[in-house]
């Protein structure tokens, strides 16, 4: 009796430890958020985790960022990244598929499947999308079908959207590093502030402005 008197307390224990653990916010993406060439400090998921101490609002933000990786990268992995119960799922990816001029139809079909197999998590973790734009240089039918993509989704799936999650960035010398791709710290910054806008909405005891 004694030892199920025990046994029961340590999954009392068990179950009190996990309601304790705060909700995480996963952030699925390519190198713009893991954040190379940057203190990690500084990359954006931990900018949010910075918004959201100061709010008050207990998440736990987690970077699964992989650099170079494509949607078909993201897609496949996304099973083992979300048997981390999230309560959002923030996804940038399609930023290398475009960089490699690869067919809109076959990102759009990667991140629709990332999407529906968030949506059958039990629970479900609230969805934001970052939308991406293509580079100039394969044309601008491409860019339209390529952007066109993650409005579509969003609509489809019911997540919220970042319409272009480089806004204010791209193009914007002093807010990228050397290879004119990847963000500094300051352009995390606004990077950081466009997903805050968006996500705070999503949020349990967040608040209007």
């Amino acid at each position: 009796m004694f030892v199920a008197l025990a046994l029961a307390g340590t999954d009392a224990f068990a179950q009190a430890a996990a309601v304790s653990e705060p909700p995480v916010i996963l952030c699925v993406g390519t190198s713009l958020t893991a954040g190379p060439g940057v203190d990690p400090a500084d990359a954006w998921p931990a900018r949010l985790q910075k918004r959201l101490d100061a709010a008050g609002l207990r998440y736990r933000v987690v970077n699964a960022g992989v650099s170079g990786e494509t949607s078909a990268g993201a897609l496949r992995r996304i099973d083992w990244v979300l048997r981390q119960p999230a309560a959002v799922l923030v996804l940038e990816t399609g930023a290398n598929d475009g960089l490699r001029g690869q067919e809109p139809e076959a990102t759009r079909a990667n991140i629709r499947a990332i999407l529906e197999k968030a949506r059958a998590r039990t629970p479900p973790p609230k969805l934001l999308l970052l939308g991406m734009k293509a580079l100039p240089n394969y044309g601008a039918d491409y860019g339209r079908r390529f952007e066109a993509i993650y409005p579509e989704l969003a609509r489809e799936s019911g997540a919220a959207l970042v319409p272009f999650v480089l806004a204010g960035v791209a193009g914007v010398p002093r807010l990228n590093q050397a290879d004119g791709i990847h963000p500094t710290a300051d352009g995390h910054e606004v990077v950081a502030e466009t997903v805050w806008t968006a996500l705070r909405p999503l949020l349990a005891g967040s608040k209007a402005r």
